[in-house]
């Protein structure tokens, strides 16, 4: 418990023993305001602040809180214990000063459990390094982050945060990237990776050459957004919101009427008006009709979901994306850097006339010196030195391919559209995946199947969508309808459109959304950079395994903070569970405090009922409400 909650929990745990002995020796405390000022002492400890509220609140023009409602509620109560000593009656003050002691009971319980729910949050928070160490002939200086520009070195020792975003120029090490990512499993890092802020470092010193400016790092865009996230509320809290403001103002007049209108009708009747009776009913109507349950416990139930979704490594922008991820039946994933690992392998080699090494060896050179992905994964393939000297006369065909000298032998390697064009014999076979033909001396020499490897995960993570409720998965892809419909057909996905630009893309999301029903939502899946434009356009964007991309942060509602698709399962579960808590917390707290105004404008239930009906009911909620920062276990 942090100072503040400390400082409450003595006052309660103060006024809650005085109350006690008071309760002892009750029958012995006489006369009447003795009594009345020995009561005033317990409930001043715990409650001089709600009563300072509700003053602030009136003089503000703000009168409608759960502040007023307790504070009239509870004088009232010692008002007609007040009377009923000047009358010669018995008094009892005990259930005024436990109404406001159970009250800030609760509250303490609401500020106890935010801050657990705070704690995944706020371990973001500790991301934002304090000081940078900028490389200098003298050794390293301590700057601010703020001041250290694009392109600067900087030292960064075990232990230590990376503060801005850079490529490692010198040293080796491990990073924990557990507040970033949810993953506890180190990430090791060699000259040339790319490394994150907020990341620490566990082992060697490293220099790293910063890529942006402070505010652009990933730590600051990242605690931008979760600073942000509170605004952007879900329909439920809007709704409760919009309820409290409306229903507190009907109770407060309705319980006026309660304590004047029965005795104005009873006097007229020529009957006893018990006004300090209605008075009495008016004030157990005032404290079972606090909203306190609902206007704490459901934004509560939200916020303890973005804690546990953060801390599964998913970075949800605010509660009404949560909200909405419940309600995902559509799920639309891009094939590439999302349902595959976007980096392309060479997956079978087919000779003709030669050897497979040899095949591969030729188009290696002849590749060896394109930075395209093709040539590289040929080279990867390969995996010897390219000898720059058996290559000659290379030129390149603009969209076709590559032709020149390999050993003095004339090679040419492309696609089927070269090997029309010099008129070799071949024939092009089936499947997805690129296809690399390797004409030789004269001859055609056999072809290198080239692929983007599907992820290991892949095949698990639509399998946990489908389970977590979502109906239809559809991959979009700029990939020609050969590699489209094959990697469809390893995941079995039924529908998938191939040949798709970013606009076409958005116009793919767009008639989905258009054909499906009113209250189902569509997600749409990628790697936050092509795929902005239809980020935006879907009722919930997710980025993901694109942690460092401006795009992603911007462009997405939800960000996994690593590139693992099965977190897209765990955040649509988390959310199921959050918005099950939340429905099941509105049901129960109107549903008691409807039966218990009932009863109390009846003078049925007292103000013990009406303690339970309000506190009570609060605390049980804000219990409930906790089970969210679960949601993202299991």
């Amino acid at each position: 418990m942090n100072k503040k909650q400390k400082t409450m929990l003595s006052r309660i745990l103060s006024a809650a023993a005085i109350i006690i002995i008071l309760k002892i020796i009750d029958a012995h405390l006489a006369p009447w305001f003795l009594k009345l000022a020995l009561y005033m002492i317990p409930y001043l400890i715990v409650g001089y602040d709600v009563l300072k509220k509700a003053l602030h609140g009136i003089r503000h023009r703000q009168v409608f809180d759960e502040n007023f409602l307790m504070a009239v509620a509870t004088i009232g109560a010692i008002f007609v214990g007040v009377y009923n000593g000047i009358h010669g009656m018995e008094t009892d003050y005990l259930e005024a000063v436990a109404v406001m002691l159970l009250y800030q009971t609760g509250e303490l319980f609401q500020s106890i459990a935010v801050g657990r729910s705070r704690k995944n949050i706020a371990a973001l928070m500790d991301i934002r390094p304090d000081v940078a160490y900028v490389v200098t002939e003298d050794g390293r200086e301590a700057v601010d982050p703020d001041e250290v520009e694009a392109g600067t070195v900087i030292q960064v020792n075990p232990g230590e945060k990376i503060p801005i975003d850079g490529i490692v120029i010198d040293g080796e090490s491990s990073l924990d990237t557990a507040a970033l990512t949810g993953e506890s499993r180190p990430r090791d890092i060699v000259p040339g990776d790319e490394v994150l802020s907020g990341c620490i470092n566990r082992q060697g010193s490293i220099k790293i050459r910063t890529t942006k400016e402070f505010d652009e790092s990933t730590a600051s865009r990242i605690l931008e957004l979760v600073e942000n996230a509170a605004s952007r509320k879900s329909k439920s809290e809007q709704f409760i919101s919009k309820f409290a403001r409306v229903y507190t103002p009907i109770v407060c007049y309705s319980a006026l009427a309660l304590a004047v209108l029965p005795p104005v009708v009873l006097s007229f009747l020529g009957r006893d008006p018990l006004i300090m009776q209605w008075i009495y009913r008016a004030c157990t109507f005032l404290v079972i009709s606090c909203p306190c349950a609902l206007v704490i416990s459901i934004p509560l139930s939200f916020f303890a979901g973005l804690g546990a979704a953060s801390s599964s490594g998913v970075l949800i922008k605010g509660s009404n994306y949560l909200e909405a991820l419940s309600e995902v039946r559509t799920l639309v994933m891009d094939k590439t850097g999302t349902l595959t690992k976007g980096n392309f392998v060479v997956t079978e080699i087919c000779p003709s006339g030669m050897e497979k090494d040899r095949l591969l060896y030729l188009a290696a050179h002849l590749e060896g010196f394109s930075t395209h992905p093709i040539a590289v994964s040929l080279r990867e393939a390969y995996g010897r030195d390219i000898n720059e000297t058996a290559v000659s006369g290379i030129e390149e065909v603009f969209g076709k391919g590559i032709t020149g000298y390999v050993d003095g032998i004339k090679v040419c390697v492309g696609n089927h559209k070269l090997m029309d064009e010099i008129g070799a014999d071949y024939t092009e076979p089936d499947g997805g995946g690129s296809i690399i033909h390797v004409h030789a001396d004269g001859q055609y020499a056999g072809y290198v199947k080239i692929s983007d490897e599907i992820r290991e995960e892949t095949p698990a993570a639509l399998a946990s969508v489908r389970k977590a409720g979502v109906k239809k998965i559809v991959m979009l892809t700029g990939d020609a309808e050969a590699a489209a419909a094959a990697v469809a057909k390893e995941l079995g996905l039924r529908e998938y459109r191939s040949g798709l630009l970013p606009e076409g893309k958005v116009e793919c999301v767009e008639e989905l959304i258009k054909n499906q029903p009113e209250k189902e939502k569509l997600a749409f899946v990628g790697d936050g950079i092509n795929d902005a434009p239809v980020l935006s356009r879907a009722d919930v964007g997710i980025a993901m395994g694109a942690l460092g991309s401006d795009a992603a942060i911007e462009a997405a509602d939800v960000v996994l903070m690593d590139d693992d698709p099965q977190k897209i399962a765990k955040a649509i579960s988390i959310s199921g569970k959050c918005l099950r808590i939340v429905w099941q917390n509105i049901i129960f707290a109107i549903g008691v405090k409807v039966i218990c105004l009932i009863l109390g404008a009846l003078g049925i239930a007292g103000m013990w009922a009406a303690i339970f009906a309000d506190v009570g009911v609060m605390i049980l909620c804000v219990i409930n409400a906790m089970r969210a920062l679960l949601a993202g276990r299991g």
